[in-house]
């Protein structure tokens, strides 16, 4: 698998970003980047300095809504499938 690289500048654009937005999943899919990746980012960058990072109340309040996110994607995806399941039944009848 091929990694993708990205610029310096890039990279500080997307660390700007999630410090406007406070939502670092948001970013990541605007952007189609893992959000582990910019997780990482932003980590590097706060050791070096260039960035403050997040009071810990706000961290956990955005890691808190991005596992609700996910959980209700997860459930919506499932609900999806038991609809065309429920659709085709009904088709078949």
């Amino acid at each position: 698998m091929i990694r993708k690289q990205y610029t310096e500048e890039f990279k500080e654009q997307i660390i700007k970003e999630c410090q406007e937005v406070r939502n670092v999943a948001l970013v990541a899919r605007r952007h189609d980047i893992s959000s582990n990746t910019i997780h990482n980012w932003i980590r590097k960058a706060q050791k070096r300095g260039s960035i403050t990072p997040l009071p810990k109340s706000e961290e956990k309040r955005i890691r808190e809504v991005e596992n609700r996110l996910e959980a209700i994607s997860k459930e919506n995806n499932t609900l999806k499938k038991l609809l065309g399941e429920k659709e085709l039944e009904l088709a078949v009848l």
